[in-house]
């Protein structure tokens, strides 16, 4: 398994939520009702962003409150990164748009 990939899916990761041309809730809201957003893994050399298509039904914003930017979304889809196949798992708080997430390679 391609090394990145191997380090990103063991154990949990800061992570961010990685929105242009502004980083606020409400372009995390516009981005998940796209069905599309990017995250960001921090903790890696120069960090690592991910263009991830969600799981509506893996992914739960019923603790999220976007207007108000508190709580929390819990984020699900897949993606390749170097020709593997995962999937990207993250919980982000609203206040600061950063959280926790990894990788989990999927079998194909």
């Amino acid at each position: 398994m391609n090394e990145l990939v191997q380090r990103l899916s063991s154990g949990e990761h800061p992570v961010e939520a990685s929105l242009r041309p502004e980083k606020t809730a409400i372009a995390l809201k516009e981005s998940i009702d796209r069905g599309y957003v990017h995250i960001k893994f921090t903790n890696t050399s120069g960090g690592t962003d991910l263009g991830v298509r969600l799981d509506p039904e893996a992914s739960n914003l019923q603790e999220a409150d976007f207007e108000h930017q508190t709580g929390r979304v819990h984020l699900v889809g897949n993606l390749t990164l170097n020709y593997v196949k995962v999937r990207c798992i993250a919980d982000i708080e609203l206040a600061s748009l950063e959280g926790n997430g990894h990788l989990e390679p999927v079998e194909s």
